[in-house]
């Protein structure tokens, strides 16, 4: 394949279109925001509303489009509905952002069996699930760029976090496996690993003085890391700059998996 020479025009995105899952709250709005301001029009799936008006603004003060769809990833039909909502919207798909998640915290003695399934549903059952309608859909339009979402819990253990951990350790198994098979698709898939992030969800986990002395000893950069620092990585795998690079995970974590 032949490829135009390298110039900054090669992180643009003019003409592609993106879907995020969850990608109108949290981190996942951080990802609509950078991949919409270097040219991406934008399908957001979601579970519910929050944040929809907000995030709309934000990609059409970067001049792109955003169609929302609400829907429970999670459900036996929502693959289909997927398929149906790109095609809806013009049957166009060149980058997928599998963000959507959860996290629930218990003992080991007590770990509802219910909790167990939730999470390993939604984290891991429907990344495989959305990634294989995203993979069609690409593979008949001459490639695109899976980006999935791992966490420091990739790497390391959670005593109190046993599903979320399996699934982020999966979800980076899952990035090698479909990188393998979707290569000579002219698909590349990878993932990115956020660190220790500076959000409403982990304010508590800040203010806990003992936790957060003892995660910033680990973090070679000293500081809890602002969403927007995520942004150049998603911009970089959703884009031609990246074209090279497949089955791989960045961590974007201050160094913190250093120590």
């Amino acid at each position: 394949m032949q490829k135009k020479e390298f110039s900054i025009d090669s992180f643009r995105l003019e003409g592609k279109t993106a879907l995020i899952t969850g990608g109108a709250s949290g981190l996942g709005q951080y990802y609509s925001k950078a991949l919409s301001s270097v040219g991406a029009d934008i399908l957001i799936v979601a579970y519910d509303e929050t944040g929809w008006e907000e995030t709309k603004k934000i990609i059409e003060s970067n001049g792109q489009k955003v169609t929302f769809l609400k829907l429970d990833i999670t459900k036996p039909d929502a693959a289909d509905k997927i398929t149906k909502f790109v095609n809806d919207t013009g049957g166009k798909l060149d980058i997928l952002v599998n963000n959507a998640g959860i996290q629930k915290r218990h003992d080991w003695q007590t770990f509802p069996d219910e909790d167990w399934n939730a999470v390993i549903n939604l984290n891991l059952n429907a990344v495989y699930h959305i990634s294989k309608v995203a993979a069609t859909i690409m593979s008949k339009n001459g490639g695109g760029k899976i980006i999935n979402i791992g966490s420091m819990q990739s790497y390391r253990a959670g005593k109190f976090i046993f599903p979320y951990t399996s699934s982020k350790h999966g979800v980076i198994g899952l990035t090698k496996s479909y990188a393998d098979a979707l290569a000579v698709e002219n698909i590349q898939v990878n993932a990115i690993a956020p660190g220790y992030i500076d959000t409403p969800m982990t304010k508590a986990l800040q203010e806990d003085e003992e936790r957060n002395t003892e995660i910033l000893a680990h973090i070679p950069a000293k500081h809890w890391a602002n969403p927007k620092e995520l942004m150049g990585t998603v911009v970089f795998l959703a884009s031609h700059a990246s074209d090279y690079i497949t089955g791989v995970t960045i961590p974007v974590d201050g160094g913190y998996l250093l120590r």
